[in-house]
């Protein structure tokens, strides 16, 4: 017998599990689905939930362990997928109502390469419409319920915010999603977990609907920077049917990822980039900062070109064209149901003139090559993930972004690893931001790790939520 509780045990603690066969995936499904079944009426994590196929591939993948067949390490388990990553046959809605009976043509080619590992998919998890959104709010669709506020509607953070809640709230041990501007690591910040932005080009976006092809990225959300690395290892590599991602070799970050932070080179932000932060926001930053130079990191002061608002309003240029080349059909049809917030972030695409847009990528061309160069003696710069702690919904800003510190990232073609640093005084968590340079991805996971094992926040959990009513 196990004293494992499949329901919060992470990607690497199931995969040990099942190889010494201390749990059978059989087990940590049912667990699951029925967490799912008596909680996510209130949550609303899931638009859709496979459970009679996920008992059967957990039937099949006991069997295979058990006989000997066990194709990989990831063998049986579970994992929730972003209602943007197609499966070919199943309904994918890309959190819009006008698509709520879009059955997907393809199958992904990161749903592929986990289906082919053995993962099983327990459903698709709720997302801002058309992935257009920071705070995680869909009008028509249903928002998912922040788990770390059992009687207030916190934003949970988008446009991943179905895939946040479902791993903050032990419905899923590792849930993808995508980021274009924030979209991995907002939900990741507010719902108190990991989450991995990649470079661009490092996971295929073949089967994953489109918002901007210069900066979409799909990542894992998950409870350790180590169940993100597993993940990211499985994900990552060439895909012909993707060519941005023929620039990049197969990267593993596991053999990495435990060498600490001793002697590495890490930036602060600038002072300017502290105002408008949340108090206790800072607070958590700066005693993270502290517990990595404790571990032996050197802390560095660098001066940045530009402020981080002008590279999250250059970001917005770019999202808005290359999203109103996908839907802006639909945005300008006033007859369909698209979210009245949704509606005018993609119309900013409408007013952009090609040279407008080209020159916005000329621009992202040269403050790139300014960038590297102010960060090219460091391994990675720290900022807060988010300005504030989740906040209630009604106080969102919906003309607004909460991608102040995640949208610069995307702009500059960097990687970011959100982890849990801290809580505050209400217990809402925060967040800390890795950002490292392109390709780097491995070192912004092994920065994370040694910060997650000096510090106890990965351990914490949110309050039960009430069941929901059947």
């Amino acid at each position: 017998m196990t004293t494992i509780d499949p329901v919060w045990a992470g990607v690497a603690l199931l995969s040990q599990a099942f190889g010494a066969r201390t749990l059978s995936p059989v087990d940590a499904v049912d667990a699951l689905l029925d967490r799912i079944r008596r909680h996510d009426g209130r949550l609303h994590a899931f638009v859709a939930v496979y459970a009679d196929q996920a008992r059967l591939a957990a039937e099949g993948a006991d069997r295979a362990i058990r006989s000997g067949h066990r194709v990989g390490p990831l063998h049986g388990v579970p994992i929730a997928l972003k209602d943007l990553v197609d499966l070919e046959g199943r309904v994918t809605t890309g959190g819009s109502k006008v698509w709520a009976a879009r059955v997907s043509p393809v199958t992904a080619t990161l749903a592929e390469r986990a289906i082919a590992a053995g993962m099983i998919v327990l459903g698709k998890t709720h997302t801002v419409e058309f992935a257009m959104g920071s705070w995680g709010t869909n009008t028509h669709m249903g928002t998912p319920w922040n788990p770390w506020d059992a009687t207030v509607h916190r934003t949970p953070g988008g446009s991943s915010s179905g895939s946040g809640v479902s791993v903050a709230a032990g419905l899923a041990p590792v849930a993808i999603g995508t980021d274009t501007g924030g979209s991995v690591r907002l939900p990741a910040a507010w719902c108190g977990i990991v989450g991995l932005k990649v470079t661009v080009g490092r996971i295929s976006t073949f089967g994953v609907l489109p918002l901007s092809f210069t900066l979409d990225t799909p990542g894992p959300l998950a409870r350790s920077v180590e169940d993100a690395a597993l993940i990211f290892r499985l994900l990552n590599g060439p895909d012909p049917r993707d060519p941005q991602t023929l620039a990049w070799t197969p990267a593993d970050p596991m053999p990495t990822l435990r060498r600490g932070a001793a002697g590495l080179r890490l930036a602060v932000m600038p002072d300017a980039e502290r105002v408008g932060a949340d108090r206790e926001v800072l607070a958590a930053y700066d005693a993270s900062v502290e517990t990595l130079a404790n571990l032996g990191a050197r802390i560095e002061r660098v001066t940045l070109p530009h402020r981080f608002s002008d590279y999250a309003a250059a970001t917005g240029r770019i999202i808005g064209a290359e999203g109103y080349r996908f839907v802006g059909h639909l945005v300008d049809d006033e007859r369909l149901p698209v979210d009245p917030h949704v509606r005018p972030r993609i119309q900013i695409g409408r007013g952009v003139s090609a040279r407008d847009y080209l020159l916005a990528l000329a621009e992202r061309e040269e403050r790139q090559r300014e960038v590297a160069a102010a960060l090219a003696d460091v391994d990675a710069l720290l900022t807060p993930t988010t300005l504030t702690p989740p906040i209630p919904l009604e106080q969102a800003d919906q003309a607004g972004t909460a991608a102040h510190f995640t949208r610069p990232v995307n702009y500059l073609g960097l990687c970011g690893l959100a982890v849990p640093n801290g809580f505050t005084a209400g217990g809402l968590p925060t967040s800390l931001q890795i950002v490292a340079r392109a390709g780097a991805e491995a070192m912004a996971l092994r920065i994370g790790h040694a910060y997650e094992e000096a510090t106890v926040w990965k351990s914490r959990r949110p309050p039960e939520p009430a069941p929901a009513r059947v």
